[in-house]
């Protein structure tokens, strides 16, 4: 794609962010934040482009109308749509706003309609229903769980060297059920809220991480792409998988230390504990990397679908 094209697409995901006008000032800040570091590599002036949205200065319409290509429209409608999923099911008002989008985008309304129904059913993935905390403490084997950790990390990299948008959709389930595993080890059965309020005190914002892991996957030439689009992928490493290899590793093992220690971290115990472990994780990405594309080449669609559900 072209300049302008990555410009209104980036435009129509941060609109489409703010389309329920209800993201926390927190969420809000942690947007800006990503669209500075992403702006260092990339040609789009991003922090100017999230007061444009936030001040109301750009709209769907405009935005719409600057895209030049089929395939541009098409990624713009798919990360629209990955951005109202990615805290769970869409608000009416979340709705109302990719109704319209894949109208002014003029979409085929039954592949529209298949895409948002597929990137759904990633998104309200049910975990099971919470239960009161073991009576005793169960016996935790930890070098199972730190492999568990390690592979869902890998597998997380990997799914950030896949071209097609849904893969980036399925990490954010696939991290959630990782720290239901983490607690549910440690005597804590865990519902999908419970999962989302650790993620959140953790300082962790599930439409934020989103868009940095779409948005580096964009900038980085692989969102999109069809025909050797891995190998393109596999290419920018640095770029892409670190981030989603990073942030796995390092839920995992906050949740770990947060479950074992009888879920007596303070929020900023918690904060600065899961800040460390980023920096950490972010030293391992290159040591794991080789794993990493090698998981990618045995990935499709209907296989991520099928890990999200547990399959």
């Amino acid at each position: 794609m072209n300049t302008a094209d990555t410009r209104a697409v980036l435009t129509i995901a941060l609109l489409a962010a703010f389309a329920d006008g209800r993201k926390h000032e927190r969420e809000r800040e942690q947007i800006r934040r990503i669209a500075e570091g992403l702006a260092q590599d990339a040609a789009v002036d991003l922090p100017s482009l999230v007061q444009d949205v936030l001040l109301k200065r750009v709209d769907v319409a405009g935005a719409a109308a600057a895209l030049t290509s089929d395939d541009a429209r098409q990624l713009a409608y798919e990360m629209a749509v990955g951005v109202c999923d990615a805290d769970g099911s869409q608000s009416d008002a979340e709705r109302a706003f990719l109704a319209d989008l894949a109208q002014r985008l003029g979409l085929d309304v039954d592949q529209a309609d298949a895409y948002a129904a597929q990137a759904e059913t990633l998104a309200t993935e049910v975990l099971p229903a919470t239960a009161a905390p073991a009576a005793t403490k169960p016996a935790v084997d930890e070098a199972e769980l730190d492999r568990a950790i390690l592979n869902a990390a890998i597998l997380n990299g990997a799914l950030e060297l896949l071209p097609e948008s849904l893969s980036t959709l399925a990490i954010i389930p696939l991290q959630m059920k990782l720290v239901h595993r983490v607690g549910l080890a440690y005597g804590y059965p865990l519902d999908s809220g419970h999962v989302k309020d650790f993620l959140a005190t953790a300082g962790v914002g599930l439409t934020s991480q989103y868009l940095e892991q779409a948005g580096r996957k964009l900038l980085g030439g692989l969102l999109g792409r069809v025909g050797g689009g891995l190998l393109g992928g596999l290419g920018k490493q640095a770029v892409s998988s670190g981030l989603s290899f990073a942030t796995t590793w390092a839920l995992g093992q906050v949740a770990k230390r947060y479950y074992a220690g009888g879920r007596t971290f303070s929020t900023e115990m918690l904060r600065s504990t899961y800040t460390e472990l980023l920096q950490q994780a972010r030293g391992l990405q290159a040591q794991y990397a080789p794993q990493i594309q090698q998981q990618a080449r045995t990935l499709d669609t209907a296989k991520v679908m099928a890990l999200v559900r547990g399959r």
